[in-house]
């Protein structure tokens, strides 16, 4: 499985990714560490590949991707698009926010991430 997931080689990467996590980033985290959302336990900054998310829950195969500025330009949605398509392949899915959703629908966000975990938890 270290083949595929978390990587070795990854790891500096992740690591720097977590000690440079953008504002949004540090708020959707601060909601999501310690099992606050249905006890379910994400981490930060998990690979797949030589891809980085944002934040995984591996038991139920729940990627949280951040999105800022940068990820509105053409090439960067097909960039991330590309991404996501490949990294389903896995069996993950993928909830996406913006960081305006975190600044200024937080409560939403983490309402819609709180029925999302309930939904694969029933199997739905």
């Amino acid at each position: 499985m270290t083949k595929i997931f978390n990587r070795v080689e990854e790891k500096p990467k992740r690591r720097a990714l977590r000690n440079e996590m953008t504002k949004a980033e540090r708020i959707i985290w601060s909601r999501l560490s310690r099992r606050q959302i249905e006890g379910a336990r994400f981490l930060r900054q998990y690979s797949v590949e030589h891809f980085v998310l944002d934040f995984y829950c591996p038991e139920l195969k729940l990627a949280i991707e951040i999105d800022g500025a940068t990820h509105f330009t053409p090439e960067a949605q097909d960039y991330d698009a590309m991404r996501q398509t490949h990294i389903e392949q896995y069996g993950i899915r993928f909830l996406r926010f913006t960081n305006d959703d975190v600044y200024y629908r937080l409560n939403g966000v983490v309402e819609k991430i709180r029925a999302t975990v309930q939904a694969l938890r029933a199997g739905s």
